[in-house]
């Protein structure tokens, strides 16, 4: 069993308030849950208003199947027009 675990440091440039800021992460969160099926939650800088930490989640039995979904993940992400990427870390346990 392999777990892969990608977090994201993003910066929402137009959010002016939390609701806002809200509105941008929950479509997110959304999209990367329906097209790549993985596990997707806010981890950090919850009270931040332009900046949010995400981190996506998948288990498989294959290491390169893993790596590959996270390389789209973080594909999909770069390509967010509400949310630039600033950096991301992922991390595998085997």
């Amino acid at each position: 069993m392999h777990i892969g675990v990608c977090k994201f440091y993003l910066r929402i440039p137009e959010s002016r308030s939390l609701k806002a800021k809200r509105r941008v992460i929950k479509s997110l969160i959304a999209r990367l849950k329906n097209r790549f099926n993985v596990a997707v939650a806010e981890v950090e800088a919850l009270d931040a208003h332009q900046s949010a930490v995400l981190a996506a989640v998948s288990v498989s039995n294959d290491a390169a199947h893993l790596n590959g979904l996270l390389a789209r993940v973080v594909t999909f992400i770069e390509t967010h027009p509400d949310a630039e990427l600033v950096d991301y870390e992922t991390e595998f346990f085997f």
